[in-house]
C-alpha cells in the first residue's frame, strides 16, 4: 500500500499515512478485519484509503518492481510490529513517526523483524516519557497522593508502577480495576503493550 501511493500515486509517505489513520481503515486493519488482511492487495487498500478519505485522485496501473522498496518494507515491518504488540497504528505514529520508522531500513531490513521489534519498543519507550498509568494520571490532573485516596491503592505501589519497579501487567486485578474506575479508562489503557 505504502509503496504504490509514493511511488505510483505520487504522495508523500507522511501524508498519505495521515489518511490511512483518519479514514479508520487503520483501526480496522489493526483489529484483524479480514476484508483488509486478506481480502484486498496493496493497491486495492490505498485506493480503499483515498475512497474513505474522499480524496480526488487519477486510477493509476501499478508498476511492480523486483526490488522492495524502503515503503513497502515499512509498511510490512510496522504492520508486524503492530500486531506484535496490540497497540493502534495511531498510538504507534503518536510517538515514532512513520518517516522514523522509514528510515530504519538501513540496516534493520536486512535483520531479523525481531531486531526491528526491540528497536521500535525502545524508540516507543523512550519517546512516551511515562508510563500509561502515569500519563493517564496526568491527564486526569491528579496527584499520586489524589490518585491513591480516590481509588484506595496505596501510595508507594502507584509510584512503583510509575517507576516501573513493579510491572503493572502483574499487578493484582483489584488494583487495575479501582485504578481504571478512578481514571475512567479501560483496564487495559493501564497496562504496558511493549513486549
Amino acid at each position: 500500500m505504502l509503496d504504490f501511493a509514493v511511488y505510483d500515486m505520487c504522495y508523500e509517505l507522511q501524508q498519505f499515512y495521515h489518511w490511512f489513520l483518519m479514514s479508520g481503515i487503520a483501526e480496522q486493519f489493526g483489529s484483524g478485519d479480514y476484508r483488509f488482511l486478506a481480502g484486498m492487495s496493496g493497491v486495492e487498500l490505498a485506493y480503499e484509503v483515498l475512497d474513505t478519505s474522499q480524496i480526488a485522485y487519477e486510477r493509476r496501473k501499478p508498476c511492480y518492481s523486483a526490488d522492495r522498496s524502503e515503503e513497502y518494507w515499512t509498511g510490512w515491518a510496522l504492520a508486524y510490529y503492530q500486531w506484535e504488540t496490540s497497540l493502534t497504528f495511531r498510538e504507534i505514529e503518536k510517538y515514532i513517526p512513520i518517516t522514523e520508522v522509514c528510515g530504519l531500513y538501513s540496516p534493520y531490513h536486512e535483520m531479523d523483524i525481531r531486531q526491528f521489534s526491540d528497536k521500535m519498543n525502545e524508540l516507543y519507550m523512550k519517546a512516551k516519557k511515562g508510563t500509561s498509568l502515569k500519563i493517564l494520571r496526568k491527564y486526569a490532573g491528579m496527584s499520586q497522593r489524589e490518585l491513591s485516596e480516590l481509588s484506595g491503592v496505596p501510595l508507594r505501589t502507584i509510584q512503583q508502577y510509575e517507576q516501573q519497579q513493579k510491572n503493572i501487567n502483574k499487578a493484582q486485578v483489584e488494583y487495575l480495576v479501582r485504578l481504571s474506575k478512578t481514571l475512567c479508562c479501560e483496564i487495559t489503557d493501564l497496562l504496558e503493550k511493549t513486549k
